[in-house]
């Protein structure tokens, strides 16, 4: 009986093991297989652009690490919560009655019978044609480059989206994550480490006094007393931490339930770089002690235009501030806006340190965007230090094209991968370009052509370089080696183009 049961289990195993390397097997033919559709794509001198579309919307993605919530919805979803909240938006401006074209009124019933004529509501906007692609246009980037209009620069444009649907954008977080939710799990992306809203100011005369007033000869003796006077002053007052209370409050309410066995969302706090020194460090502050909090909180960034008069003059304080939190927050990871410049857009002097002060002096594990870093001093020897570092770059292709005018060759992602620097792709703000993460895929397979290694190992970096704490990571990895075993299969059975 014994040996019977014995070589029962024998039989098993075997069988087992047999069944093990039929899946091995298949696993490496789908994999072989996907390669050589990949490199049929990219073969010819043009490459097959209808095809390698339907292959990058397939495609897993991993996560999307260089994402603001506000710009990720897009404009006509904000038009609905518009018709929800029954808001009006104007259709006129009218400089005696402090009213501007295509701004959202969030309280028409308080407004006087002129300014409430010139105010319509979203059903209304649906049914004028013209007024609707109007207000598209100039709450995103539609058609601002296939056809000719009146034009503001392309940053303007950019950037004064968000002061159009600002008012609408945080009626309902709950609802707006899900349908970012939603939208990144059609197309295969498992992880969003957005940028919801960034950490409570608070406005402190005492602060002002400390920080206002510091000028650029300011030694770092009397900066560090300052920042240390300032921290002292906000840890121990019970107005900031009500403030951190309710942001925290905030992001829980926003963020629950959100989660599932095949999406994970989690949050970077941010500041805004273009406001007084005091409200940024107030801002920073809350921003850190928030996410030594909160596991929703994986980092911290700076955002705003990076050209703005204020945030070049106090770009080194900023990052000094950075460096500041980070020795009484230990562990904190950072992924900073930096080198969001091009030649022209500020004076030479201006394009030579941020990316360098960001990686060395606040000590970033990640740079959103870097496309300066050509004009930065020593910029092998900063790339020597990035990649032995391995500080990420989040690329964001179409967002660079748009802001900066820079793409093709002239984009440094071709420098980035030479000295082997890791780099992930990454959105942006999706609903104000009007892309996806499938579309970014796609200009990074058709411009620069990576091996179907590179690319399985780009798309695994935005796991890799997540800020998600280690096991949680490799849960993610251990998801994403399943997606992709499922998309080669799927791909194994696609006819070959140009067969």
């Amino acid at each position: 009986m014994a040996f019977r049961i014995w070589l029962a289990m024998l039989c098993l195993l075997t069988a087992g093991q047999a069944a093990g390397r039929e899946v091995a097997t298949d696993r490496q033919h789908n994999r072989l297989a996907a390669g050589r559709y990949y490199a049929r794509l990219l073969a010819a001198q043009t490459p097959r652009l209808a095809e390698l579309t339907l292959f990058t919307n397939m495609l897993p993605k991993g996560g999307d690490l260089h994402h603001h919530y506000s710009g990720a919805i897009y404009a006509e979803t904000y038009l609905d919560w518009v018709a929800a909240q029954n808001y009006c938006i104007y259709r006129h401006s009218d400089a005696a009655l402090k009213i501007e074209k295509y701004r959202i009124e969030t309280r028409p019933q308080a407004l006087g019978d002129a300014a409430r004529s010139l105010c319509v509501s979203a059903e209304a906007a649906h049914q004028d044609n013209h007024f609707y692609r109007e207000l598209l246009q100039r709450w995103s980037d539609k058609d601002y480059g296939n056809h000719f209009h009146e034009q503001r620069p392309p940053d303007q444009q950019f950037f004064d989206t968000f002061g159009y649907f600002g008012d609408i954008s945080t009626v309902d977080y709950r609802q707006g994550l899900r349908e970012l939710k939603a939208r990144a799990q059609a197309e295969n992306v498992g992880y969003l480490e957005t940028m919801l809203k960034g950490g409570p100011s608070v406005d402190k005369p005492e602060l002002a006094t400390l920080l206002n007033g510091l000028g650029r000869a300011a030694s770092e003796q009397q900066l560090g007393e300052a920042l240390t006077r300032g921290f002292e002053l906000l840890a121990g007052d019970a107005d900031t931490a009500a403030r951190l209370d309710a942001y925290l409050k905030m992001l829980e309410d926003a963020a629950g339930g959100i989660d599932d066995p095949g999406f994970k969302l989690r949050f970077q706090s941010y500041v805004s770089r273009n406001s007084s020194p005091a409200k940024v460090f107030s801002s920073l502050y809350t921003s850190f002690a928030a996410a030594s909090r909160s596991p929703l909180i994986v980092g911290i960034n700076i955002v705003g235009p990076e050209n703005g008069y204020v945030a070049m003059r106090d770009y080194s304080l900023h990052m000094k501030m950075f460096a500041f939190l980070k020795q009484r927050f230990p562990g904190m990871k950072l992924a900073m806006h930096a080198g969001e410049l091009t030649l022209g857009m500020v004076p030479p002097e201006g394009l030579r340190s941020h990316i360098r002060e960001a990686v060395l002096v606040a000590g970033a594990n990640r740079i959103g965007h870097g496309v300066d870093i050509a004009h930065e001093t020593d910029a092998p020897g900063l790339l020597d230090i990035m990649r032995q570092r391995k500080t990420v770059v989040e690329i964001a292709l179409t967002s660079n094209a748009f802001i900066l005018g820079v793409k093709n060759e002239a984009h440094p992602l071709s420098l980035y991968m030479s000295h082997k620097v890791p780099f992930v792709i990454a959105t942006d703000d999706a609903g104000v370009s009007r892309n996806n993460l499938s579309h970014e895929y796609l200009l990074y397979t058709s411009r620069y052509r990576p091996s179907y290694t590179q690319l399985k190992q780009t798309v695994y970096n935005s796991i890799r370089y997540s800020f998600l704490p280690d096991v949680e990571k490799q849960d993610e990895l251990h998801k994403l080696d399943k997606r992709f075993a499922e998309f080669e299969a799927r791909v194994a059975r696609l006819p070959l183009p140009g067969g």
